[in-house]
């Protein structure tokens, strides 16, 4: 992924916060990619997932190093946010965006233990916050253990993360706060969510 220096940015955040990612193979089948929901495993610095039984991308030998694509927020921007159109014209539309590129080696496992540890994870991950937590255990064992059947477990055992937060740092201050309002405004939740990380990332 191409990188400017004044868009690079750490993707720890994005691996810890996110929800779902493009797991991309190159297989002799050729291109395979899948979303995934994931969980972050700090201690071993690898995104753990799960996939379909009956999907080929986990049976497909990788040639090379697999990868997994982390998405934030992103939004449009509109020529019209910029201070700076009033003063010469010499703007176009752009977008906004958070992402991060994930490499590393992918690992199946087709083990029932680890898959029931992996979906406590990632539903205790997005449940935890209700009032009214559900839990694996609110479902009958016979249907859970015929549900773990139908998928597969994988981990990408990263190797490097290539991140990327192109949120209007190469504009001046003035055009940045417009950005910023101009998103802040808007009905959609992308740009109310990239207007807050340009706040972050600007300091304000």
């Amino acid at each position: 992924m191409y990188v400017p220096t004044h868009f690079a940015g750490s993707g720890l955040s994005l691996l810890e916060n996110g929800g779902l990612a493009d797991l991309v193979t190159c297989t002799p089948e050729g291109l395979l990619a899948t979303p995934v929901p994931f969980v972050y495993d700090a201690e071993t610095h690898a995104l753990h997932a799960h996939l379909a039984r009956n999907n080929d991308q986990w049976r497909q030998p990788v040639i090379g190093e697999a990868m997994a694509i982390v998405r934030g927020p992103d939004a449009y921007v509109s020529p019209g946010f910029y201070a700076s159109k009033a003063e010469h014209g010499r703007v176009v539309p752009t977008w906004n965006y958070v992402v991060a590129h994930v490499y590393g080696e992918l690992v199946v496992h087709d083990d029932p233990v680890w898959l029931s540890a992996q979906v406590r994870r990632l539903t205790g991950k997005h449940e935890g916050g209700r009032e009214e937590p559900w839990a694996v255990e609110d479902a009958p064992a016979r249907f859970v253990e015929g549900q773990l059947r139908a998928i597969v477990g994988v981990s990408l055992r990263i190797s490097r993360v290539e991140a990327k937060w192109k949120l209007s740092q190469n504009r001046s201050e003035a055009d940045v706060d417009g950005v910023i309002a101009g998103l802040a405004a808007e009905d959609s939740g992308g740009g109310v969510d990239v207007a807050a990380a340009m706040r972050s990332t600007a300091g304000r």
